[in-house]
C-alpha cells in the first residue's frame, strides 16, 4: 500500500532550517547541524556511493525509509537549492516530482532519479508520484511550505520526525501556517539514540477547516 509520508529532521524547537533559509543558504544558517548525523551512518553512506560508516538504529532507521521510498515530491525552491549539490547522480535513486509555477522539461538523472516538473498543485504532483511509487511510499521531501501544504490538505499518512538536541531560537519552523487545522496524530514509535529522538506517527484524522 501506497502511504504519503515526510521524514524531516528538526530541532527540539521544530526547525528544520536555520534562519536566513534560502537557495544559496538552504539550510538556513547553522542548519547544517541537523544533518551532521546522518554523514557517518552506513546506510546515508551507501546511498551516497560511499563505502563504510556506522551500523546502528540510527543508519536502521534511515534505511527504512530510503527502502521504503517509491517516489518524492519536493518544492521548486528546495529543488533550486539542491541541485547544484546533488549533480549528475542524485541520492534520490527515484522518481522525483518538483511543484513549480515555471515549466521546466523532464530530465534524467544518474541511478534511476528523474526530475519531472508539475504545475498543476499538490494534487497532481501527488496523483503522478502514486503511480510512479507502485506499492512503495510517495515522501514529501519539503521545504516547509510543501511539507505545510500537504497537511493543511489532509494528504499526509504518516510523519516521521528526527528531533535533534538543538534549540535554534530563530528559523524556519515546519509547523507554522497551517491555519486552523484538526489532526490527530497516532504515535506509532518512539526511538531514542545519541544522536537523535525518532518519531513516527500515523495521521488518523486527516480534516481541515
Amino acid at each position: 500500500m501506497t502511504n504519503v509520508t515526510a521524514d524531516l529532521m528538526m530541532s527540539l524547537d521544530g526547525c528544520i532550517a536555520g534562519p536566513n533559509a534560502g537557495v544559496g543558504n538552504p539550510g538556513g544558517d547553522g542548519g547544517a547541524a541537523l544533518h551532521a548525523w546522518m554523514a557517518g551512518l552506513a546506510s546515508w553512506r551507501e546511498r551516497q556511493g560511499l563505502s563504510g560508516g556506522a551500523h546502528n538504529r540510527d543508519s536502521e532507521i534511515v534505511g527504512e525509509w530510503f527502502d521504503a521510498t517509491g517516489a518524492v515530491v519536493m518544492g521548486r525552491t528546495m529543488f533550486d537549492s539542491g541541485e547544484k549539490f546533488w549533480g549528475d547522480n542524485p541520492p534520490f535513486r527515484t522518481p522525483v516530482f518538483i511543484l513549480t509555477h515555471r515549466p521546466r522539461p523532464a530530465e534524467v538523472k544518474q541511478g534511476g532519479t528523474t526530475y519531472t516538473f508539475v504545475t498543476d498543485g499538490v494534487h497532481g504532483a501527488l496523483d503522478q508520484a502514486r503511480a510512479a511509487a507502485g506499492t512503495r511510499n510517495v515522501d514529501i521531501a519539503g521545504g516547509a511550505a510543501t511539507v505545510q501544504q500537504y497537511l493543511r490538505a489532509g494528504l499526509l499518512d504518516e510523519l516521521q520526525l528526527h528531533v535533534l538536541p538543538l534549540l535554534f531560537g530563530e528559523g524556519l519552523r515546519l509547523f507554522d501556517h497551517l491555519g486552523v487545522l484538526h489532526q490527530e496524530l497516532e504515535p506509532l514509535r518512539v526511538v531514542h539514540t545519541p544522536n537523535a529522538t525518532h518519531l513516527k506517527y500515523r495521521v488518523v484524522t486527516p480534516r481541515t477547516t
